[in-house]
């Protein structure tokens, strides 16, 4: 019964074991990231009562999902 909003893409997707640590501030998987994107999304989701969660296939691409 929440509002959703939902972003997928067909990229190169994320690792399973990386899918957790996407959220953790300053972690990046590129040369000139600085990991605080996703971090500070899911916190201001979750400030306000939302979240967001990911789900993905390595080769296929990635979803998030937002929920308000």
């Amino acid at each position: 019964g929440h509002p959703c909003i939902e972003v997928e893409d067909n990229g190169p997707g994320i690792q399973p074991e990386l899918l957790e640590e996407i959220f953790i501030p300053f972690f990046t998987t590129k040369d000139t990231g600085t990991g605080v994107g996703l971090s500070i999304s899911k916190q201001i989701m979750q400030m306000h009562g939302g979240d967001i969660r990911v789900s993905s296939t390595p080769g296929e691409g990635a979803r998030f999902v937002l929920e308000f």
